[in-house]
């Protein structure tokens, strides 16, 4: 890691907590993608990994899929953003958000620049300079591009993403230059005799100490990545990030062609599940599905 990021142990929890409060959730779309159906989806046998890779794959056979964040807000803590986006850049020259290997993949991104998180922001009359934390599932570019237009927050994030990300390179999915700033970086260590469980899930972390909003920990897509769960008025909301691309590997345990560690993802999915089962009126949303993306409502109380 370059000498401009230097994150500190989070100290949690973090300011602006009341008791029994719940959140407001925003899904925001940030740009359009396509993709191999089987980069999502791994298909087997031997043209498997090729397919994956579009290779005699027509483009019109490739899925869209969303690239999105989430505006979260608390009643006093404030606006809160779960991931960023990508940068505004990206709406001119996806290479700029996703780096060189990746924006040949996804040469076919659709962005507006006023669908930049922090444009989005403003259209709902959100101050970005209000917005004091970003929690972070992973740092990967497409999570993680839109870093920079964010300066005065607070990013909390897993230790063992940072550290991930801090060896990581463009073919796993990271660009330093997004995320190597003289920001405000928490690191929550899950390892740690202060991570508590959270229904199913074996480690979770209270952010705000008042329940309504937790990370917990979900590696396997990347060695640190995290979900989200929010507490709405009525229900809860699972923020699933890259713990599962689709709603069909929720449902029936599909894998992705592309995995950091396969038994973390498993047992992370098999978390997943069994939090479905407990909490089955849960608002869940896998990480670039454009069909479930669809069916989302502009705002969640």
């Amino acid at each position: 890691m370059g000498t401009a990021a230097e994150p500190r142990p989070a100290e949690l929890p973090l300011s602006g907590g009341r008791d029994g409060a719940t959140v407001r959730l925003h899904p925001l779309l940030c740009a359009r993608m396509i993709a191999p159906p089987a980069f999502l989806e791994r298909v087997d046998g031997r043209m498997g990994r090729l397919k994956a890779l579009g290779v005699r794959v027509p483009r019109e056979e490739w899925v869209q899929i969303p690239v999105v964040a989430f505006l979260v807000e608390h009643p006093t803590a404030g606006p809160v953003l779960v991931d960023t986006g990508l940068h505004p850049a990206a709406a001119v020259d996806p290479k700029q958000a996703l780096g060189s290997l990746l924006g040949i993949l996804f040469k076919d991104l659709e962005m507006d620049a006023n669908e930049a998180v922090a444009a989005q922001l403003r259209d709902r009359g959100v101050d970005p300079a209000k917005v004091k934390t970003v929690v972070m599932t992973h740092l990967h570019s497409d999570h993680a591009s839109g870093i920079a237009e964010f300066p005065g927050a607070t990013f909390v994030l897993s230790a063992k993403e940072w550290e991930a990300a801090s060896d990581g390179r463009q073919t796993d999915g990271y660009l330093r230059r997004q995320y190597d700033h003289a920001f405000d970086y928490r690191t929550l260590d899950f390892d740690a005799a202060d991570a508590d469980s959270f229904a199913t899930f074996g480690r979770s972390f209270d952010i705000f100490g008042d329940g309504s909003v937790r990370m917990v920990y979900t590696p396997g897509h990347t060695l640190g990545h995290c979900s989200v769960i929010l507490r709405l008025k009525g229900r809860e909301a699972l923020i699933a990030g890259d713990a599962a691309y689709t709603m069909r590997t929720i449902r029936e345990s599909h894998l992705p062609f592309k995995m950091d560690d396969e038994h973390r993802f498993r047992r992370s999915l098999r978390e997943i599940e069994l939090y479905l089962k407990a909490t089955p009126d849960a608002l869940v949303i896998p990480g670039h599905d454009m069909e479930a993306w669809r069916r989302l409502d502009s705002v969640y109380e």
